[in-house]
């Protein structure tokens, strides 16, 4: 029988797979979609859209990451609800006050429409992601996963129905896409708030200027805001690059492979919201051999999953012609599930728990520096597709072996042999995929993948055991 913590776990982990498989069968049905029913440069644009929404949170200066790491943990109904009330409503007015300078600048300074179009509707995205943003994290930080869960999934339901009936009725307008994408986000923000509407809908005389508070959670959540920008400018410099030195239909098809590729990444995220509040109410004793449990099973599914590469190129080849040339990327953008995986789920759940943000903003510092000086090499320079695109996964692996080399310092254990015997399983996995175009493929690296596990056989039993155990002691 499993106890009271895991029943709360399993149950928790429930809710964040569901909204987590629909949310990978929204965005497959929007990647395999959408680029096929519009126009290669309107898909351009909407990918130049959401890659520009994607950092508007940091424009929250570490306001809600501040709140997350402070507050993570807590019990929901032992919280100040006067002092939340308070946060939430100041940082409404501050996205606000952004947002009506970026549109404003954008109608001064921007001429090409399109750009300007799409800077206004990113605008009014970070207003509601960054109101939206406190709910959320209070929500995950006190585990309640079950309301978090919802938030998500009405997001992305919405979503996905808005941009099918666009579809369905002919439009093929990319505008209304990221329409689509502004409504489902709003309205799950009113379901936030209402979620947490003993905390957001107070009396107006219990309002107050907490800005003491609001310096403490800045303070705290900015390093591991800044880190947040480092890890996203660390593949977003190499997508600028691309798109300032190609066309913006060569983005386009760019990022479709990369979002193919990091469709997995949606299953990861969800095991890493559940663990930190978990993590931060265990005994730091008992966080090495959890570490090392987490990380075996991890590695052999996400290396198993990675076999699916070819079939899944063969079948968006001859679904999405017009992309054809860009799904070979996949050969080398497909192992970012593997090193952003492991990042996402271990090791940047367990220096959160430990309050190694400063930690994580340098490792982070030092992989966007190299990304920058490769992505001038091979953008600028030698002007080389192949080489941009195949120094996204270099970067990824190199940050992420640098910062496990620093929390197995910390926790302390030892992963240098199994660092190794993925870097390799890695490059054979690449090499495979990029010199040879046909199953043969799947049979290389399915044959590398069994003596993977071999190799690892002693471990594999290890963890299944110490999984039981957990789900028992």
């Amino acid at each position: 029988m499993m106890n009271s913590k895991a029943r709360v776990f399993v149950k928790n982990f429930s809710y964040t797979l569901t909204t987590n498989i629909t949310s990978l069968i929204i965005s497959t049905l929007v990647v395999l979609i959408v680029p096929r029913l519009i126009g290669v440069e309107d898909y351009g644009y909407w990918q130049l859209y959401l890659f520009y929404a994607s950092y508007v949170g940091f424009l929250q200066f570490g306001w809600n990451d501040g709140i997350y790491l402070r507050y993570g943990g807590k019990v929901y109904n032992n919280l100040d609800k006067g002092l939340f009330f308070s946060q939430f409503w100041m940082l409404t007015i501050s996205q606000l006050i952004l947002a009506g300078i970026i549109i404003v600048s954008s109608l001064i300074f921007i001429n090409e429409l399109e750009r300007r179009f799409i800077l206004i509707m990113v605008s009014l995205c970070m207003i509601i992601i960054g109101v939206r943003c406190m709910p959320i994290y209070i929500l995950q930080g006190t585990n309640r996963i079950k309301e978090y869960a919802q938030i998500a999934m009405m997001d992305r339901i919405l979503y996905c129905c808005l941009i099918i009936a666009f579809l369905v009725i002919g439009i093929r307008e990319y505008k209304l896409m990221i329409a689509a994408d502004l409504i489902g986000k709003f309205i799950s923000l009113s379901y936030a708030m209402y979620c947490c509407r003993d905390i957001i809908f107070r009396k107006i005389s219990t309002f107050y200027f907490s800005f003491r508070e609001t310096m403490k959670n800045i303070n705290v959540g900015i390093k591991l805001m800044f880190a947040n920008i480092a890890s996203m400018l660390i593949i977003g410099v190499v997508r600028f690059g691309i798109e300032r030195t190609w066309d913006v239909s060569t983005f386009g098809k760019v990022s479709l492979s990369l979002r193919v590729s990091s469709l997995i990444m949606l299953f990861i995220n969800a095991m890493g919201i559940i663990l930190f509040p978990i993590l931060r109410r265990t005994n730091e004793e008992k966080l090495p051999s959890i570490y090392v449990t987490m990380r075996d099973f991890l590695m052999v599914v996400l290396f198993g999953i990675i076999i699916g590469y070819y079939p899944l190129k063969v079948v968006l080849s001859a679904w999405l012609p017009n992309y054809i040339d860009s799904l070979i990327y996949m050969a080398l953008l497909f192992p970012i599930c593997i090193y952003e995986g492991k990042m996402a789920l271990l090791i940047n759940t367990y220096l959160k728990t430990l309050r190694k943000e400063k930690l994580i903003l340098k490792i982070n510092l030092v992989s966007l520096v190299l990304s920058i000086m490769i992505t001038f090499a091979t953008t600028l320079v030698f002007k080389n597709l192949n080489l941009a695109i195949g120094s996204i996964v270099v970067l990824l692996a190199l940050r992420c072996t640098l910062a496990e080399v620093f929390l197995s310092k910390i926790l302390p254990i030892s992963i240098y042999k199994d660092i190794a015997l993925e870097l390799t399983m890695t490059l054979i996995f690449i090499l495979t995929g990029w010199f040879i175009d046909s199953w043969l493929t799947v049979l290389l690296y399915s044959v590398a993948y069994v003596i993977y596990l071999i190799i690892k056989r002693k471990d594999i039993i290890s963890t299944i055991k110490n999984l039981k155990l957990l789900m028992k002691a």
